[in-house]
């Protein structure tokens, strides 16, 4: 199991990318792809048709988002933790840290996290 910790800064408010976390319409938006999400702890969400599903397990409007992400028969859980913090007049610095992350998944997570995930994030809320 590996840990990964990424920081990455979007132009945006706190309020506006908790939105683009948690919204599903507009997890669609920069997915691509249908969301089954609710900004609830205790709902188990559903991203990239089931290839990312889980639990939210803390929630905290536009400031932290705490999920369990399900990996099959793992002896640990992976959990996923987004700190958003309000940066200058317009802009939010989001940092993750993503624990428990079997080994053979490790490249395909971080990257996805990267480009795919946040990276899409912030190519939304900058362009709009």
């Amino acid at each position: 199991m590996m840990d990964f910790k990424y920081e990455i800064k979007i132009m945006a408010d706190p309020e506006e990318v908790f939105a683009a976390l948690t919204n599903p319409f507009q997890i669609e938006l920069w997915s691509g792809y249908a969301a089954d999400m609710k900004a609830e702890v205790g709902y188990v969400f559903s991203l990239w048709e089931g290839d990312i599903a889980g639990v939210n397990l803390e929630i905290v409007p536009d400031r932290l988002l705490v999920q369990e992400w399900f990996f099959g028969e793992n002896a640990e859980p992976s959990i996923v933790r987004l700190e958003l913090k309000k940066d200058g007049n317009r802009g939010t610095v989001v940092r993750l840290l993503h624990t428990h992350i079997p080994a053979e998944v490790f490249e395909e997570i971080t990257e996805g996290w990267k480009e795919y995930y946040l990276g899409s994030v912030k190519n939304m809320l900058e362009v709009y």
